[in-house]
C-alpha cells in the first residue's frame, strides 16, 4: 500500500497536471482504457477545440472542452438536465414575491441549482427545460442556434389550409420585425376553433400567441410539446423527468456543443 506521502505527492500532481484524457473517457462512458486509448490515436478526440492524438494527455474536465467525434463528452455526474411539463398559471420562475406557484414548486428542493431555459408565458403549457449545466444552458437559448420548437395551439375561428401555408412561405409582419413559422398544419377544427401544429425557431416572447392574435385568431389554448430532439412525451403537468445521457448528447448536437 502506498505510504500516505507518496499518495498526497500524487493527489497533488494530478491537481497541477490534470488526469489522463483516455481515464477521463473512460469515465465518461467510452469503454475501457484500451479501447478509448484507441478513439484518441484513431484521431476522434478533441480538446477545447484542437485535435489530440497522444497517448498520456492529461487534461482538466472542469475547465476544458472535450468532444468525442465532434460531441461533448459528459461525465456519469457532472450535470442534471430535466424535461418538465408546465400547467397553466404557473411561472416560469424559481420564486415569486406574491406567492404565485412556481417550478420550483413542482421541482421541489432535490435540484436546487437547476434553472430553466427559456419561459413559457403564465397562460400556456408544456415542456420547458431545466439544468445546472450553464454551458448547456446558453447554447439552449441563444438566437445564433435557434433550436427548434413545437406546438400546439387552439385557435378561436376557423381557419384553412391556406392560412398556414401563407404563415410559412409569407409570414407576417409584427411590431419586432416579420417571422415565419417552419411548418403550420391543421390537426382538428369545427365551426368556433382550430387545433393547429407549429414548429418554428424563434423564441421571441409570446411568439406564437402574438403570430396568430395579428392575423385575427387569438389563441385559447397553447402547449409546447419539443424543443429541438426533446418531447413532452407522456410526462403528466405538473411532473418532470430527468434526460437520459444520449438526449443530452442529442440535445448538444443540436445546439453546437
Amino acid at each position: 500500500m502506498p505510504h500516505p506521502y507518496t499518495q498526497a505527492i500524487r493527489a497533488h500532481e494530478q491537481r497541477e497536471e490534470g488526469i489522463r484524457l483516455q481515464k477521463v473517457l473512460a469515465q465518461a462512458g467510452f469503454g475501457s482504457r484500451r479501447k478509448c486509448e484507441q478513439i484518441i490515436t484513431q484521431g476522434r478526440v478533441e480538446v477545447d477545440g484542437k485535435l489530440v492524438t497522444t497517448l498520456g494527455s492529461r487534461v482538466d474536465p472542469s475547465r476544458q472542452q472535450i468532444r468525442v467525434d465532434g460531441s461533448r463528452i459528459h461525465l456519469n455526474d457532472k450535470h442534471v438536465t430535466l424535461a418538465l411539463n408546465k400547467p397553466r398559471k404557473v411561472l416560469s420562475t424559481m420564486d415569486d414575491p406574491k406567492g404565485r406557484f412556481t417550478l420550483r414548486d413542482i421541482i421541489g428542493d432535490r435540484y436546487e441549482r437547476v434553472f430553466h431555459m427559456g419561459r413559457l408565458d403564465y397562460d400556456s403549457e408544456g415542456l420547458i427545460l431545466m439544468t445546472d449545466d450553464g454551458e448547456l444552458a446558453q447554447h439552449v437559448m441563444h438566437p445564433r442556434y435557434e433550436v427548434e420548437k413545437t406546438y400546439i395551439a387552439t385557435l378561436s375561428g376557423h381557419i384553412g389550409g391556406n392560412v398556414c401555408r401563407r404563415l410559412v412561405t409569407q409570414g407576417v409582419e409584427l411590431d419586432d420585425g416579420l417571422i415565419r413559422l417552419d411548418h403550420c398544419a391543421i390537426i382538428d377544427h369545427n365551426r368556433e376553433h382550430t387545433i393547429v401544429k407549429v414548429v418554428l425557431h424563434s423564441g421571441k416572447n409570446r411568439i406564437v400567441r402574438r403570430i396568430f392574435g395579428a392575423i385575427g385568431y387569438p389563441v385559447t389554448r397553447l402547449v409546447r410539446t419539443q424543443i429541438g430532439p426533446i418531447r413532452l412525451g407522456e410526462i403528466r403537468p405538473g411532473s418532470y423527468r430527468v434526460l437520459s445521457a444520449a438526449e443530452i448528447k442529442a440535445l448538444d448536437k443540436e445546439v453546437g456543443l
